[in-house]
C-alpha cells in the first residue's frame, strides 16, 4: 500500500497529472480488526483476527487514480495489487489512547479503555460498520517493541440508562 500511495504522491514530479491533486504527507498504515462469530473482541485469540489494512487518502484519490497507481506500482515492483481499492469510512464517536510498547501488550491499554469508557455511562459499539481500529506511527522493522506507538480506537455510544 506504501507503494501505491508513495507512487501517487509522486506522480507530481512525471508526466500523470492528477486532478485537483495537491501535495501530501503520506499517512501511517491504519488497521481495522474484527472476529467472526465474537461479540467485540477476544484478545486472547490473536489467531482468529480479520483485518483491513489501510492508508487514508485524500479526495483527489479517484477509483481512476488508484488503477493507474496500481498499474505504475505492479511495473515497479512486480507485486499484485488487484485485492486494494478504495473504502469510504464513517467511524463515528470512539474512545482512543496512545499504547506505547509492543503490539502484545494492547490487552492492559485496552483495559484502561474500558475503564475509562464505564466510567464515562458509554459501551462499547462494534459492528461491521464500527471495528477495533489501530493507527501504527512507529514502523516495527525500524523501531524497538518497547518505543512502537499504535493509536488504538474503540467504538462506543452512549449507554442506554435502565428506566426504573
Amino acid at each position: 500500500m506504501y507503494s501505491l500511495a508513495y507512487t501517487i504522491k509522486m506522480s507530481k514530479k512525471g508526466s500523470h497529472q492528477i486532478k485537483d491533486y495537491f501535495d501530501f504527507v503520506v499517512p501511517p498504515l491504519e488497521g481495522f480488526w474484527w472476529q467472526d462469530s465474537v461479540e467485540g473482541i477476544d484478545y486472547a485469540h490473536k489467531e482468529r483476527f480479520n483485518f483491513i489494512s489501510c492508508i487514508r487518502m485524500s479526495e483527489f484519490v479517484t477509483d481512476e487514480v488508484l488503477a493507474w497507481a496500481k498499474k505504475e506500482s505492479a511495473i515497479k515492483k512486480g507485486l499484485d495489487f488487484s485485492s486494494v481499492k478504495l473504502i469510504t469510512l464513517t467511524e463515528g464517536k470512539c474512545v482512543q489512547i496512545m499504547h506505547h510498547g509492543s503490539y502484545d501488550d494492547e490487552p492492559a491499554t485496552i483495559a484502561k479503555m474500558h475503564q475509562f469508557i464505564a466510567k464515562n455511562d458509554l459501551e462499547l459499539d462494534f459492528s461491521d460498520q464500527h471495528r477495533h481500529h489501530e493507527i501504527y506511527l512507529s514502523n516495527p522493522q525500524r523501531t524497538k517493541l518497547e518505543n512502537l506507538k499504535t493509536i488504538i480506537c474503540l467504538p462506543v455510544k452512549e449507554k442506554k440508562m435502565k428506566n426504573d
